[in-house]
């Protein structure tokens, strides 16, 4: 059976697409035969698989980081918007009708034997399955009944990552894609970070309890303790 992991957010637009893409490319890189998975997801574009069958186009990123084909297992649920209160349902890539979002919230328990279904799928075929949620799962009006966020891990008893204690925003610059590998080339614009990891109005790195990727013995490792001072121990061995 493939484990999973789970990525939440506290909006919309915070990132869980390319967490969850990272995570994808780093299974794969550690040998893991890896799947993204999300149960419901709402988008106005979609991507049509090589069978004719629509899904979300960030789980299409996450399957082309995990080195895989897209497939509509990946996203079961796919909610097209028609309007301000109403969307396009799509159950495993094909259209079942448009309905007010009432309408929809009043039935969606009803699609949960779909998305495990879809879910199983991928389970027998991959080592690691990682999750994303939608939205936020601290969302009061949509807590009940909920499908895609706690309500989902509970589903499959998935461990979720509901938060990070930094967050960096940046700016796009150049994709990189050469002999060695790929890359992404960008700059940092803006850094917010929870109170909880801060000393004196400084982000402390001993209290974020953060891990480090060693790429020559696929190791992760646990960044602590402060040991010295940049620029400066160095120039006391010059002396």
């Amino acid at each position: 059976m493939a484990k999973c992991i789970m990525i939440q957010g506290t909006m919309s637009n915070v990132g869980k697409s390319a967490i969850a893409a990272g995570l994808c490319r780093v299974f794969k890189q550690d040998g893991y035969k890896v799947a993204p998975f999300k149960s419901q997801n709402m988008a106005l574009n979609s991507f049509i698989t090589q069978n004719g069958l629509e899904m979300g186009r960030a789980q299409v990123m996450q399957a082309e980081a995990a080195g895989i084909e897209p497939e509509v297992s990946m996203n079961p649920i796919l909610l097209k918007p028609t309007n301000d209160t109403g969307s396009q349902v799509i159950i495993n890539g094909k259209p079942i009708g448009v309905m007010s979002a009432v309408e929809y919230y009043r039935h969606k328990r009803d699609y949960i034997p779909y998305i495990l279904e879809a879910y199983r799928e991928l389970e027998k075929k991959y080592d690691v399955i990682v999750i994303e949620g939608a939205g936020s799962p601290a969302e009061i009006n949509l807590k009940k009944d909920d499908i895609v966020n706690m309500g989902m891990a509970e589903l499959v008893d998935a461990p979720v990552i509901q938060e990070f204690p930094i967050c960096l925003e940046c700016e796009f610059i150049e994709y990189q894609d050469g002999k060695y590998g790929c890359g992404v080339i960008g700059k940092v614009v803006n850094v917010t970070a929870d109170e909880k990891v801060m000393t004196d109005g400084r982000i402390d790195m001993s209290k974020v309890n953060a891990i480090a990727f060693d790429p020559y013995t696929h190791g992760y490792y646990r960044v602590t303790e402060r040991v010295g001072e940049a620029f400066q121990d160095g120039l006391k061995l010059k002396k």
